[in-house]
C-alpha cells in the first residue's frame, strides 16, 4: 500500500473556483454517512452542514490569511485554514478525504502548514480550536506537538451554519503549539 507521504502532492492557495469542491470535501470529512469512511468524523455530536460556500470563500478572500488547498493528481484531497494572527498562526478548516485518513496524509499536511507559517508570517505558535469532547482528535494533535490550554470558548448553540448539535456539552478547547 503507498503512503501519503510517498504520493505526489501539489499544495497551493484555494481559488474562487475551488470553493464548491472544498465545501463537499470538508463536509464529507466531518458530517454524514460519508465521514464515517474515516475517523475524523463529527456525525455522532453535530448533524448538519460543517461549512458553506459563503465560510469557505470568506476565508480565501480574508487578508492574513490562506486556504492551503492539497491535490493529488489534479483532484483535491485535503486543505486547511491558515490565518495570521500577528505572532502567531490559526490552523482551521482542516480536512482530509476520509477515504484517504489513516494513512499519513495529516501528518504531511500539518507539517507544512506549521513550515508555511513560520517561514512566510514568521509565526512562532500554531493555535487551533477543536471541540473539547473530540479526545480522539485532540489525541493525535498532541502526538503532533500541541498542547492542551484548558482555555474554552462556546460553541454557536442556535447558529446552524455550524451544525445542529446532538448534545449540550460542546465547547472548543485551545490547542498550541511552539514552532520554533
Amino acid at each position: 500500500m503507498e503512503t501519503a507521504a510517498a504520493t505526489e502532492l501539489t499544495f497551493r492557495d484555494a481559488a474562487d473556483s475551488d470553493v464548491d469542491a472544498l465545501v463537499a470535501l470538508i463536509d464529507s470529512a466531518y458530517r454524514g454517512d460519508s465521514s464515517r469512511t474515516g475517523w475524523t468524523t463529527e456525525a455522532d455530536i453535530l448533524a448538519g452542514q460543517r461549512t458553506d460556500a459563503e465560510a469557505v470563500l470568506a476565508v480565501i478572500e480574508a487578508p492574513d490569511s490562506r486556504l492551503l488547498t492539497v491535490e493529488r493528481d489534479g483532484t483535491v484531497v485535503a486543505c486547511c485554514q491558515l490565518e495570521h494572527r500577528g505572532d502567531h498562526a490559526y490552523f482551521g478548516m482542516f480536512a482530509v478525504s476520509p477515504a484517504l485518513q489513516g494513512g499519513g496524509l495529516g501528518k504531511v499536511i500539518i507539517a507544512e502548514a506549521e513550515r508555511t507559517v513560520r517561514e512566510v508570517w514568521g509565526a512562532t505558535e500554531m493555535h487551533m480550536t477543536v471541540i473539547s469532547v473530540r479526545e480522539d482528535l485532540i489525541a493525535w494533535y498532541e502526538r503532533r506537538g500541541y498542547s492542551r490550554t484548558g482555555q474554552m470558548t462556546p460553541f454557536p448553540y442556535g447558529d446552524e451554519r455550524f451544525g445542529i448539535p446532538q448534545r449540550d456539552d460542546l465547547r472548543f478547547e485551545l490547542l498550541v503549539k511552539p514552532l520554533v
